[in-house]
């Protein structure tokens, strides 16, 4: 399991790390079942404190991503993407809300928003 920490992106740590596994459960490289490293051990290995890696996992538990075994470990949950997909949806609107809001208050057109999106869409997705 890769996780690339940046220190520079505004993004807590945390987030990050959720993120990263998120994304990796959802495009199927982690998969229901694989282990996740212990909370210790991913702190070691990206040089930060567990408070942080054990807040990543909690809130990957709550929202239904992992599960954790006291004296096991953490697993991937097998979960449905249909699901999974739309929760991502709904997080993706709302940011786009607050974008639009900015726009309209800067007097931003749509066109000028629609290529700003595939500018930062094409750099993301590579």
């Amino acid at each position: 399991m890769d996780i690339i920490i940046s220190n520079s992106s505004g993004v807590p740590i945390y987030e990050q790390i959720e993120e990263q596994i998120k994304s990796q459960i959802m495009t199927g490289e982690l998969k229901a079942g694989d282990d996740l490293p212990s909370m210790r051990a991913l702190a070691k290995d990206l040089k930060i404190s567990v408070i942080t890696t054990k807040r990543a996992y909690e809130d990957l538990e709550r929202d239904g991503y992992i599960e954790s075994v006291i004296g096991k470990g953490s697993f991937v949950k097998g979960v449905n993407n249909e699901i999974m997909k739309e929760k991502m949806l709904f997080a993706v609107e709302e940011c786009l809300e607050k974008a639009v809001d900015k726009a309209v208050l800067g007097k931003v057109t749509l066109e000028e928003m629609q290529e700003m999106l595939t500018i930062i869409y094409g750099e993301k997705s590579k």
